[in-house]
């Protein structure tokens, strides 16, 4: 009886660190400096893509020489795509356990947006700090949607506020509350002394609103289904800048309730005609990643805390 003897996979010689120089040679454009941003010798970097290259069966690095940098070649941009992505999860995996030896002392790190880290999140942060003293909160306010669930994915965040539908990806939210969509116009428009209008009310004004951003998406295709043309004239993710444009009387502005600064005399909000779907706030984080006792009580404490800021939302 003879037995087969199968060729052991050359694929299974791929390491993390052959992953990663291909990562750094693309984004340096140079094994030396590569090498710097991993901490290797220009050699080592070398011979980790050599190495590569042999277990693939694919030359990955063009090497021109002289003044000219290195580039990738098709195969090598082709194995890029599947390096970041691995690389982007070792780094989660890293963050993972981090979290893990943290228990109740480390760093939480949060993704946040404009009205919600005005309306909201002070008080969240303020409870927080109580009941867990020796955790220390990092900030930051991505400026694009991609960025901010890119950053969730790669472990970079632990947690992010943001406003469904999700995209693809392993990412996992609890809706926390909501606010109406609603106009703002001018105190001196004739609208002013109303308390609803929908978007042919507004007549010449033009229409102000923020970037492109999944909730913004959802309004206006509830928008255009009512029949409604949804044309802006200006748009703006900084809601002082959108205010402030509608009491210089440039435009009116469809926004969610919580993206209103609160007590601006030279502006008035009125009830959105017809009615769409309210804007849900929800707190996002990786499915795949371990989620720290600290991280799960910030959880718990936003969710408390907006459904009471939802409660006294006072609508036009």
């Amino acid at each position: 009886m003879m037995t087969m003897i199968t060729e052991p996979d050359k694929w299974l010689g791929v390491e993390i660190r052959h992953l990663a120089a291909l990562e750094a040679v693309a984004n340096a454009g140079s094994f030396g400096r590569a090498a710097e941003r991993l901490g290797y010798t220009q050699s080592a970097v070398s011979q980790q893509i050599q190495t590569l290259e042999r277990v693939v069966g694919e030359k990955l690095v063009e090497r021109p020489g002289g003044r000219r940098g290195v580039f990738l070649t098709e195969a090598g941009t082709l194995l890029l795509r599947h390096a970041e992505a691995i690389v982007a999860r070792l780094d989660a995996a890293r963050a993972d356990m981090t979290a893990l030896r943290a228990g109740e002392t480390g760093t939480l790190r949060l993704g946040t947006y404009q009205s919600f880290g005005a309306r909201v999140l002070p008080e969240v942060m303020r409870e927080f700090r109580t009941a867990w003293p020796g955790i220390d909160l990092v900030l930051s306010e991505p400026t694009t949607d991609p960025e901010l669930y890119g950053a969730v994915e790669s472990g970079t965040l632990d947690l992010a506020f943001c406003s469904p539908p999700l995209p693809e990806g392993p990412f996992e939210a609890l809706a926390l509350a909501s606010d109406p969509y609603v106009l703002v116009v001018p105190a001196d428009h004739p609208l002013a002394a109303r308390s609803s209008a929908s978007l042919a009310d507004v007549g010449e004004l033009p229409l102000i609103g923020a970037t492109a951003c999944a909730s913004g998406l959802v309004a206006e295709s509830a928008l255009r289904e009512a029949g409604f043309t949804v044309e802006y004239g200006f748009r703006s993710d900084d809601n002082g800048t959108v205010q402030g444009l509608v009491a210089a009387g440039y435009g009116a502005a469809l926004v969610p309730l919580l993206a209103v600064l609160p007590g601006d005399d030279r502006v008035r909000v009125l009830r959105l005609k017809p009615v769409i779907p309210r804007r849900v706030i929800a707190v996002v984080w990786h499915r795949d990643r371990h989620r720290s006792p600290a991280a799960r009580a910030f959880v718990e404490i936003a969710e408390d805390v907006a459904v009471r800021v939802e409660r006294e939302l006072v609508e036009p």
